[in-house]
């Protein structure tokens, strides 16, 4: 933990948000692209359940943000990027007919509140969001931040096995693995021109238990199963 528990409140994205979430974007991605308001409007429009930000309870400064969509597994890779699962930040894609998976594009929380607990609210906002709407799973690219640091000794996978072991850890998939994701493969060129993760992610999953049944775990690669 850096400080205290945070007091935030999580609720759905207003476009009053985007100024906001812009800046923080700034903040946590120094070095890319940030949202821009024409992508937030969207996100919106096509699906405004699925986009949170977590505001602090007395200030109300915005401490966190995070995307989805719906998308049908089946008209994807394993190995898809971040652009083409989001159709370039837009989430035109999403498929509430036909998709049962919750794809999380984005989610940030502001440098200063990291480690305060505002990432577990936001998880867990997005875990009551697919029991309520009764879908499978979350499933989303885990980028490597730490992997910058480790490329000149073991590729992606080890890099992957040996956080999931607790040999090391990562700043992202560290936390997610503590909140019940499981890692179901690793891929390269998810965002390309990411510094720290040099393109790399581990493809997760959080699959609801209310509803899954025994095949609906297949997926799942034996080798991250430690």
């Amino acid at each position: 933990m850096n400080g205290p528990l945070c007091k935030v409140i999580v609720r759905n994205t207003q476009a009053a948000d985007f100024p906001a979430i812009i800046a923080m974007c700034r903040e946590v991605y120094p070095h890319g692209m940030p949202w821009s308001e024409e992508q937030l409007a969207s996100h919106l429009r096509v699906f405004p359940e699925g986009q949170f930000v977590a505001v602090e309870e007395t200030s109300q400064v915005l401490a966190g943000m995070a995307a989805s969509l719906i998308v049908f597994w089946d008209d994807y890779d394993m190995k898809t990027n971040w652009r083409d699962f989001t159709d370039h930040g837009m989430f035109t894609n999403h498929d509430p007919a036909n998709g049962r998976t919750l794809y999380g594009a984005e989610v940030m929380v502001r440098p200063s509140m990291q480690g305060r607990g505002v990432g577990s609210k936001i998880y867990a906002a997005r875990r009551k969001l697919v029991e309520r709407l009764g879908l499978l799973r979350i499933r989303a690219g885990a980028r490597l931040r730490g992997y910058h640091s480790y490329a000149d000794r073991m590729g992606p996978e080890e890099y992957v096995l040996a956080v999931i072991r607790r040999e090391i850890s990562d700043p992202t998939l560290s936390f997610q693995l503590k909140h019940g994701f499981q890692v179901i493969g690793v891929v390269s060129g998810y965002l390309r021109h990411d510094p720290e993760s040099l393109g790399n992610a581990a493809i997760i999953e959080w699959i609801n238990a209310k509803v899954a049944k025994p095949e609906d775990y297949r997926d799942r690669d034996p080798r991250f199963m430690v």
